[in-house]
């Protein structure tokens, strides 16, 4: 839910903003409602606000200096909408410059507010998942889910069992592997593997295994060579919808928004 800020100076028009507007139906709250400029500064710093609604012309502070003093100071980033009698392209102007979502002549008109706050909460949504993105790129590399400097190194190589469990997963990933098959062709015990598996490794086999298969799903959306579906079946997912939730629960987003805010083509 959005929390909203309105700063309006004329009373009638303040108060008709704050309790005649269907807000709940926008997942919108009203937190605060400022008489001016000044007033909506501190109440900036006081709230954590998602969308401010502000006029122009008003005592003390105006709506632009508000917002140009709102963002030298650190606060919570906030998107803002100004609401104006006065159909003036420098202020227009200088609200382009404050990234100001959206500039609406007064009277409001509900409809129209609507769309421009559906808008606002889309781009929202849309600058989150690419974050996310982002964050998982620096915090991982994005492609380092499964760092085979870090697994196959002496200490883990020392229980050969281990070893040959790890090189399966390396080298038939897209294939049906598991645990248990691979206990058998190794002729031991399944739980013994798993738990050595466990200690040299701090994952399970499955767990290492997902890893690595979504990494490898990550560097063939990334190349743009086969589509999301075909994916799954070359990283070893034998279901679409398996991979998709899989997926995002590793990258915090699904493949087709990856594809979409990384700037993949998929090309036929």
């Amino acid at each position: 839910m959005l929390k909203v800020l309105i700063v309006e100076d004329e009373e009638i028009i303040r108060r008709g903003l704050v309790y005649t507007i269907d807000w709940l139906s926008m997942d919108c709250m009203v937190v605060g409602a400022a008489e001016n400029g000044k007033e909506g500064l501190a109440m900036l710093e006081q709230y954590e606000i998602d969308l401010v609604i502000a006029d122009i012309i008003m005592p003390h502070m105006n709506g632009i200096e508000m917002l140009e003093k709102a963002k030298s100071m650190e606060i919570k980033p906030f998107k803002s909408i100004i609401l104006t009698s006065y159909a003036n392209f420098d202020y227009a102007r200088k609200s382009v410059y404050l990234q100001v979502s959206d500039y609406l002549l007064k009277p409001v008109d509900e409809d129209e507010l609507k769309n421009t706050i559906k808008r606002i909460k889309e781009s929202m949504e849309e600058a989150k998942v690419y974050s996310n993105i982002i964050a998982l790129t620096k915090k991982r590399d994005i492609g380092k889910l499964v760092d085979w400097d870090v697994y196959l190194n002496g200490d883990t190589l020392k229980n050969s069992y281990v070893a040959q469990a790890l090189y399966k997963i390396r080298d038939h990933y897209h294939e049906k592997i598991s645990i248990d098959s691979i206990s058998d062709e190794l002729d031991v015990s399944a739980s013994y593997l798993s738990r050595k598996f466990k200690e040299a490794t701090s994952q399970t086999f499955l767990e290492l295994l997902t890893r690595f298969r979504i990494q490898k799903a990550i560097g063939l959306l990334k190349k743009g060579t086969h589509r999301v579906y075909e994916v799954s079946n070359l990283t070893g997912f034998s279901d679409y919808k398996h991979f998709c939730a899989v997926f995002k629960k590793y990258t915090k987003t699904t493949p087709t928004e990856f594809v979409k805010h990384s700037g993949c083509i998929i090309h036929k």
